[in-house]
């Protein structure tokens, strides 16, 4: 397939070249709104309760998220609205450089965070003595600095002249180079890609085992029903149910951020294996990776527990009065015959019984 055609203004454009302020507009919106909306759930949550180490991490994502819109977004409209480039805001580049840090910067820790709470629910589920004994809140405090001194520590090479960080049309946006002519900017490109690939892969294998050991408790408590242990039972259906929770608001955070960074994952490998050009798919796996922060309060918003708990008690409210129904019919068929005109079910039924011979007032 023929590549397309490089476009070498884009990295040295001063003015914006095409486009319209309404998208990002729309986009900072939304990621501002949902990062707001959760961390409001969070703290209502946080009151009525202890906070959890979950939610501990939890917090630390929606937080991040927020953190990354504010950092990139407010820059994509000003560049807009003064029709300048990240470049043309300023003669050192500076603004293209801390927009390209904080995208490769906060699309690192935003997986590990992913990956810190997959790691945290497969040893809740998988080994629960070791979970209670040795893992704390405290834990997930040190997992997230240490989780944002890594990142940054990485996503400061390019300044050190290890990988690069250049402008993409049409001039409000600014990443690592995605066409290196340097060999140290392609190692940079491939360590970024292949520390994505390995964090969603493991993030991916933790959710997996996490439903294999569930559904392990879950035969486990089918097998025991005596009158003692289906009083445990009780208990034990509402701890899965939890684990359930967390686990599907986990799962769908993961599948948001493995569509909107496995692009970008695939395009570096593609670009350094079979040296495509296609700076079209440049710009949407961009797109996708700067969606992921706003998308992420939005599925927590919609998955927070007590929607899914709704959901799924009226689910099975509806399964369970359906049979019942049935079954009454099938007992007594006669008390559901369908009424004359006029009268009502309620004296039907009277009538019904009355003549059933051996009743009262029959």
């Amino acid at each position: 397939m023929a590549s397309e055609p490089k476009n070498d203004s884009c990295p040295v454009r001063l003015t914006v070249s095409d486009g319209s302020p309404t998208t990002s507009a729309i986009m900072f919106s939304a990621g501002v709104l949902g990062n707001v909306v959760a961390l409001i759930l969070l703290e209502i949550r946080r009151r009525k309760q202890p906070a959890s180490l979950f939610q501990v991490l939890v917090t630390s994502l929606v937080i991040t998220d927020l953190l990354g819109t504010f950092s990139v977004s407010p820059l994509v409209l000003t560049a807009y609205l003064k029709n300048e480039s990240l470049i043309g805001m300023n003669e050192n580049r500076f603004v293209c450089g801390h927009f390209g840090y904080a995208m490769t910067f906060f699309s690192m820790v935003t997986l590990a965070i992913l990956l810190s709470m997959a790691v945290e629910r497969w040893l809740s589920i998988g080994h629960p003595y070791f979970y209670e004994k040795r893992l704390s809140k405290r834990c997930g405090y040190i997992t997230i600095a240490l989780i944002y001194l890594i990142c940054a520590l990485f996503c400061v090479a390019p300044f050190l002249g290890f990988g690069k960080y250049v402008q993409y049309c049409p001039g409000t946006w600014c990443f690592i180079d995605m066409d290196p002519s340097v060999r140290s900017h392609k190692v940079f490109n491939i360590i970024y890609a292949t520390c994505l690939l390995v964090m969603i892969i493991c993030t991916v294998l933790c959710n997996v085992s996490v439903i294999y050991h569930l559904s392990l408790m879950n035969r486990r408590r089918k097998a025991h029903r005596s009158s003692i242990q289906r009083q445990r039972g009780h208990k034990r259906q509402r701890s899965i149910t939890k684990e359930l929770e967390h686990l599907v608001l986990l799962g769908f955070m993961t599948i948001a951020f493995v569509i909107c960074s496995l692009p970008l994952v695939i395009q570096v490998y593609l670009r350094y294996t079979l040296n495509q050009e296609s700076h079209k798919n440049d710009r949407i796996s961009l797109l996708l990776v700067s969606a992921n922060p706003i998308i992420d309060p939005w599925v927590f918003i919609i998955l927070s527990p007590p929607v899914p708990r709704l959901l799924w008690n009226k689910i099975c409210k509806t399964a369970k009065s359906k049979p019942t129904q049935e079954k009454v019919r099938s007992i007594h068929p006669v008390m559901y015959q369908s009424s004359p005109p006029g009268d009502t079910e309620g004296g039907n039924f009277l009538k019904i019984y009355k003549g059933i011979p051996g009743t009262a007032g029959s």
